[in-house]
């Protein structure tokens, strides 16, 4: 065994361990047969993608860099779309443009895309008209329809899941090897609507010369020594996922060659999620043992001595670039609950991160779930003021967004209301912020940060 390998660990240990938000295949020959399936299929993923993503979380949290994560709370097969894959590389290239501005360093950009198919759920069951059956995880697991073999788990799921994130992978990797993410044309990021959507003229003016002024941009990047000019016409785009489905996960889970250990070859971040990150479970069992960067999410109610136990345990090296503690507690919370976790991590190589969505969800009285912009940048402001305060930075962010014109949150410079939800409410799962909002929230987070930069 390599001497990087944990003790006592394979991609298959993690059975042997309870698993919370566990999946349950009634068809077990089906599983063991998808499972050979993605065996045998070739990587999403590539070992030195993985590396060199690592080595960008460690450049941020020496200060050096800044991370933005982005995407849907949970894709959807039907959603395999060009128009849909390119209008969210689109935002998260005009948000990086925007933080690179306002920040003066380099930004490094990672989807929530190409494998984001599953999603913990409050419940194991939800009950309708009198019927209860198995809650919809995503399309990794089962599907949305209320019938009984819609939500029946569904092993083969996890084949068309892969097949569909190859899809997605290869369509970006094409877009940005033709020159889609050329920092010298930003234009071409504009999605459809930014010329007539509901963009304050602020803002609009403000992107506009932006973009406008971009050799400005590129030469004070290039002052930083992030590359050459001729050699950054290109952006690099990283994917993650969390990691929920462990079948999926360890079934692309392998050595590679000239490199130690084990790499989830499904996407260059997975994460584990603030309802999976028991010590003893079964997915920091799994998480444990292979080499990619890794997120944790973090609730407000989070011990601080317990997750400092699971940084030793996730990173026993103190390897820089390996780990990502991701705070999502709520505007209300997020000033009390993390200072104290901050000092119980001390000095252990972290990148902090702040996740604004999850804990702002609230519910209108007709039952729609929604979640405030006000309260999405209360919590952004308040990590960074916690973190100003303790001596650490903000190191990234990890927002639910979407290139699209939805009404899923409430607030911000668009002025959606709960009477606009029914508008264009997409999402199956969590509500996500709309193009103008997420850019709306760049500009804010790029002037606050850069007052600390």
């Amino acid at each position: 065994m390599s001497h990087t390998d944990p003790i006592n660990w394979s991609p298959e240990s993690w059975k042997l361990r309870p698993a919370a938000q566990g999946i349950s295949y009634p068809d077990t020959a089906a599983l063991a047969a998808a499972e050979g399936t993605l065996r045998s299929l070739p990587p999403l993923v590539t070992s030195w993608e993985i590396e060199r993503l690592r080595a960008e979380i460690a450049e941020a949290q020496a200060g050096k860099r800044f991370i933005l994560q982005g995407g849907d709370c949970a894709e959807t097969i039907a959603d395999c779309r060009a128009d849909l894959i390119a209008n969210k590389l689109k935002i998260l290239l005009q948000m990086s443009l925007v933080l690179v501005h306002g920040m003066k360093k380099p930004v490094t950009r990672i989807g929530r895309f190409a494998g984001q198919y599953a999603k913990p759920r409050s419940s194991p069951t939800e009950t309708r008209a009198g019927q209860t059956l198995p809650s919809y995880f995503g399309d990794l697991v089962n599907r949305a329809e209320f019938t009984r073999e819609a939500r029946t788990p569904d092993p083969r799921l996890m084949v068309s899941a892969y097949q569909h994130a190859a899809i997605t992978l290869n369509f970006i990797r094409s877009l940005v090897e033709g020159g889609f993410a050329d920092l010298h044309h930003p234009e071409y990021w504009d999605l459809s609507f930014f010329s007539h959507a509901s963009l304050s003229p602020g803002m609009r003016a403000e992107y506009q010369r932006m973009t406008a002024n971009l050799a400005d941009g590129l030469r004070f990047m290039e002052a930083l020594g992030e590359r050459a000019v001729d050699d950054i016409t290109r952006v690099e785009f990283f994917t993650s996922h969390e990691g929920l489905n462990l079948y999926y996960e360890a079934a692309q889970t392998r050595r590679v060659p000239r490199r130690e250990g084990h790499y989830n070859l499904t996407t260059h971040l997975p994460w584990i999620g603030d309802r999976t990150r028991s010590a003893d479970g079964a997915h920091v069992e799994y998480f444990r043992g292979i080499r990619n960067p890794i997120g944790v999410k973090i609730g407000h109610a989070a011990a601080p001595d317990e997750i400092a136990s699971l940084c030793d345990r996730l990173n026993p090296r103190h390897e820089p670039g390996k780990l990502v503690l991701i705070a999502r507690m709520g505007a209300a919370k997020v000033r009390e609950a993390l200072p104290g976790i901050i000092r119980a991590v001390g000095e252990r190589p972290v990148l902090w991160m702040c996740d604004p969505m999850h804990g702002n969800s609230t519910t209108t009285a007709k039952g729609v779930k929604t979640r405030s912009f006000d309260a999405i940048l209360d919590e952004l402001e308040g990590t960074a003021g916690v973190h100003e305060q303790s001596g650490t930075f903000l190191g990234g962010v990890h927002f639910e967004l979407t290139g699209e014109d939805v009404t899923e949150c409430i607030g911000g410079a668009s002025g959606i209301t709960e009477a606009d939800l029914s508008t264009n409410y997409v999402s199956l799962c969590d509500p996500r912020l709309n193009y103008q909002q997420a850019l709306e929230l760049a500009f804010l987070l790029a002037r606050r940060m850069g007052r600390l930069a």
